[in-house]
């Protein structure tokens, strides 16, 4: 169970970052409102629309009673949009570090560079096209997962009682993990650790993941909140990276995140990256 405060802690700790570099956390807002913009737009257009599609899709009732026909589909355009806002939840972060790629990681190098003893940060060595295109490439990856996700964890809502209970909480914890390795991701890629790499070390410490990626799936519900979070959850992520590939030495060892043993449950194929 540390280890959900410790996540946690590595939530605020980003945030105090940012707080502390006024002028990152104004450059990392830029990706974010462009997001809710786009995002925003689509949610107006899917509580517009989600009436026509449900009664599209519902013909059958057409003949039913009119107070019938009205709680049955009025249910089902509740469950539609429930359904859009859940992935919106869950991509917002893959979209916006997919539009915001240069400026997180201009604000992750930044991170590094505070907290490395050296003043540097690792590099992938990639050109920057390349950087982009895996970048697209595993969060589109990420977005199909999730996705897969969300249409089970909404056919399970039709269930009576766990469907507005124990569904939700798992649904909270889908979309915290996701998060987590979304905004993880920024600073594992230019370490050069793949998709399946990052996804072993995920699984490894999920108590971890859940305190830091839960809260911010929560949040994220609270209109314009991700925006402004979303600077200092990248930054939060970063720090996290380092503790969990023992790059902060005695620091992450003081805090119960940094140890050898929390190295080695990344699996055999993560390197660190002075060893390149």
């Amino acid at each position: 169970m540390r280890d959900l405060g410790t996540g946690f802690g590595y939530l605020l700790k980003g945030q105090r970052w940012v707080a502390g570099h006024g002028r990152w956390f104004g450059f990392g807002l830029l990706p974010g409102l462009i997001t809710l913009v786009l995002y925003v737009g689509a949610l107006i257009g899917l509580a517009y629309g989600a009436d026509d599609f449900v009664a599209w899709a519902t013909p059958f009732a057409d003949d039913w009673s009119e107070a019938w026909l009205a709680v049955f589909r009025g249910f089902l355009v509740f469950l539609v949009f429930a359904l859009g806002l859940l992935l919106a939840v869950i991509t917002f972060t893959a979209v916006t570090l997919l539009i915001g790629q240069p400026f997180y990681e201009s604000l992750s190098e930044q991170v590094d560079k505070d907290k490395s003893p050296d003043g540097t940060a690792p590099e992938s060595g990639l050109p920057l096209l390349r950087e982009l295109w895996i970048s697209a490439r595993d969060s589109l990856r990420i977005v199909v997962r999730a996705a897969a996700w969300a249409v089970l964890l909404f056919a399970l809502g039709f269930i009576p009682f766990l469907g507005q209970t124990v569904v939700p909480a798992i649904g909270f914890g889908v979309t915290g993990f996701f998060l987590t390795q979304e905004l993880t991701s920024v600073a594992l890629q230019r370490r050069r650790v793949e998709v399946r790499e990052q996804l072993v070390m995920m699984r490894s410490r999920r108590l971890l993941i859940w305190g830091f990626g839960v809260p911010l799936a929560v949040s994220f519900l609270i209109p314009f909140v991700a925006v402004f979070l979303m600077p200092g959850a990248v930054a939060g992520a970063t720090l996290m990276v380092r503790d969990l590939l023992g790059e902060d030495g005695d620091e992450g060892e003081d805090e119960g995140s940094g140890t050898a043993g929390d190295t080695a449950l990344a699996g055999p194929d993560v390197q660190h990256p002075g060893a390149r």
